[in-house]
């Protein structure tokens, strides 16, 4: 049999597909250059103040440097942790925390923000590091999560029942910063393995960007990489 003719597409429809191609193609690079550039015009409106002016380049210039803002920022925290990481820098960083846990308000806010930092930032710690899928808001039906650390403390001990708990927290779409954070069964989670960047994704496009599919991209984009 011969093979049935292919729809013949009319003109309409063929600028319409290229239109969608464009705005696919184009829009997720819009969007990425005007967060970095918003970022790098925060950064900059952060630390440039702080420098003195015979130091900026556009003293010398006349003409305003983008980013330079964020490199001195970069490189400050760098120095900083490199200076911190040795006896003297310890000591110091010592010193200036316990003048602060003197301050009556400004230590509670100092040790919340810290404990905060050293949470999210850790690299041996467990929070925020595994996905799983809870039964909300009702019976049989089933949400991503991002599974935290046990509870412990006063918050352990207030618990009821002998089962292990842990705290999760299940973000909203398309908006992963905004959520729930609860406590419960450990039993009554399913842990995933996704990673916690392919649960993001898989939350912000409400399950259009499927994890299987971010591991083909990613695979295509290697081998192109190869070839290249």
């Amino acid at each position: 049999m011969p093979p049935p003719d292919k729809p013949i597409r009319t003109a309409g429809a063929r600028l319409r597909a290229y239109f969608l191609t464009g705005v696919v193609v184009a829009g997720p690079l819009a969007i990425t250059a005007s967060v970095t550039w918003w970022f790098i015009n925060f950064v900059d409106g952060w630390v440039k103040p702080l420098i003195p002016a015979r130091y900026l380049p556009e003293t010398y210039l006349q003409t305003s440097i983008p980013g330079f803002g964020l490199i001195v920022a970069l490189v400050g925290l760098t120095t900083l942790g490199f200076l911190t990481a040795n006896l003297v820098g310890r000591s110091m960083v010592a010193f200036g925390e316990s003048l602060l846990g003197r301050t009556p308000v400004i230590r509670g806010l100092y040790k919340s923000v810290k404990q905060i930092f050293e949470t999210v930032f850790s690299q041996s710690g467990t929070s925020f590091r595994t996905v799983g899928l809870v039964q909300f808001p009702a019976k049989d039906m089933w949400s991503i999560v991002f599974i935290s650390t046990p509870p412990q403390g006063d918050v352990a001990e207030k618990l009821p029942g002998p089962d292990e708990h842990v705290a999760v927290f299940l973000p909203c779409t398309p908006n992963p910063t905004t959520g729930f954070f609860f406590y419960l069964p450990r039993r009554e989670v399913i842990e995933l393995t996704i990673t916690v960047d392919e649960g993001a994704k898989l939350i912000m496009s409400a399950g259009l960007i499927q994890p299987e599919g971010q591991k083909r991209l990613a695979a295509l984009a290697a081998e192109a990489r190869k070839v290249a």
